[in-house]
């Protein structure tokens, strides 16, 4: 896919595809305890992170337009706790993650392929009345959403075992040397405490 194809539809599944692989090589090479551990206050992990962009395709780019996707989510059912769908249980393997992941795209991108972009649905989650939602525009909520939590999983990782950047060829980072990026940091500690004191 090419992001200048002038087709728009084009240039929304490779920025789909994109953040989906990037979120998926924050978990490659880690220990089970460090792709679930709770990096953040608020529990933020590698893996709930997976397993909410899941749920977030399979919703708004299957229920959304009429296309039941048929996998089970307790974590969205009734008496479900809150902020379910942001961790991994010890019983949900890795392996069940990703694959529920890989097959929400599979979904996902078959909706995108079957309807016209400004094909019309009802987000079931929404208020009547302000539910209606076109694919283009639940395509590009998907995108922001998941490149959003690729970044959360890329600050994550950075702080696990410092692997950073959007995969192992494309780092986005200005050198790779451990040095440099010592010094730098010290840099911006130093101005940070300059700027905290006023001068």
């Amino acid at each position: 896919m090419n992001p200048a194809d002038p087709d728009p539809e084009v240039a929304l599944r490779f920025y789909l595809q994109s953040a989906r692989d990037a979120l998926l090589w924050k978990l490659e090479g880690l220990s089970e305890y460090d792709a679930r551990r709770p990096m953040t206050p608020t529990g933020t992990n590698l893996l709930g992170l997976v397993k909410h962009v899941a749920t977030v395709e399979l919703g708004y780019l299957g229920d959304t337009f009429g296309r039941p996707h048929g996998e089970a989510l307790p974590w969205l059912e009734g008496a479900a706790e809150d902020n379910g769908d942001m961790w991994a249980t010890a019983e949900e393997s890795r392996e069940e993650i990703v694959g529920l992941y890989r097959r929400a795209w599979a979904h996902a991108d078959a909706t995108i392929e079957a309807l016209a972009l400004d094909t019309v649905g009802r987000v079931p989650w929404w208020p009547d009345g302000r539910d209606e939602v076109t694919l283009h525009h639940a395509v590009t909520r998907v995108i922001a959403d998941t490149h959003r939590h690729a970044g959360h999983a890329d600050i994550l990782r950075e702080l696990i075992d410092g692997s950073v950047g959007m995969d192992e060829t494309n780092t986005s980072l200005p050198s790779g040397d451990p040095a440099w990026w010592e010094r730098h940091r010290e840099r911006l500690e130093a101005e940070a405490r300059k700027a905290a004191e006023g001068r």
